[in-house]
């Protein structure tokens, strides 16, 4: 079954915990050289951000790319006055999960609901979301889907639109579900390093 195998890779990753501001941050370390960090509110157990980093060619860090939270914004650009104006009304992507579903904002879209389409193309894995109006076009997938190695699903598919920003929702399949409550017992035994005690416990 593929579902273990994704729990799998990350149980054999060398993992390291700090508490920070209500946060609980996982660095992961796979075999691979790969690296993933994660953050979880402590309270609820709820992903607030993920981001990953490969090697670049010469072998060393690459930049973090960002999957789940804010999308991290050149410093050079925000300090770019001529494109300070610009940027703040194209619209901004990004993704931000709740416990039972993984949800993307697209935010500056000042269109009515009327005007969306989103739709799944199975074949294609991803989703695609298209304006009658033909003034955006966005086309993404689900990478937790696709490590779980799980078919996409129309009927888990919606969304919303309020404050010019598009909410779309896909609520998270149980294989996911049971898969997340299983990592989130074991992340939690994980020993924080800055928890007072010293002990940086890796699994």
């Amino acid at each position: 079954m593929a579902v273990p195998g994704w729990l799998e890779r990350l149980r054999a990753a060398s993992k390291t915990a700090l508490m920070e501001d209500g946060k609980r941050k996982i660095h992961y370390l796979f075999e691979d050289g790969k690296e993933m960090a994660e953050e979880y509110e402590v309270k609820t157990g709820q992903l607030v951000s993920r981001k990953w980093r490969e090697k670049n060619t010469l072998g060393g860090s690459g930049k973090w790319q960002v999957e789940v939270g804010e999308p991290n914004l050149p410093l050079l650009e925000a300090l770019e006055s001529d494109l300070i104006k610009e940027s703040s009304s194209n619209p901004v992507f990004m993704r931000k999960d709740t416990l039972t579903s993984f949800q993307w904002r697209i935010r500056n879209l000042p269109y009515p609901k009327e005007v969306y389409s989103v739709s799944v193309e199975k074949e294609q894995r991803c989703c695609v979301v298209r304006t009658t109006n033909k003034k955006y076009y966005k086309k993404f997938s689900i990478p937790d889907l696709d490590r779980y190695q799980l078919p996409l699903d129309t009927a888990a598919l919606s969304f919303t639109h309020a404050n010019n920003t598009l909410v779309i929702t896909y609520q998270k399949p149980k294989e996911i579900l049971a898969a997340e409550e299983q990592l989130q017992k074991e992340l939690k035994k994980i020993k924080a390093a800055n928890n007072g005690d010293g002990d940086c416990k890796t699994q």
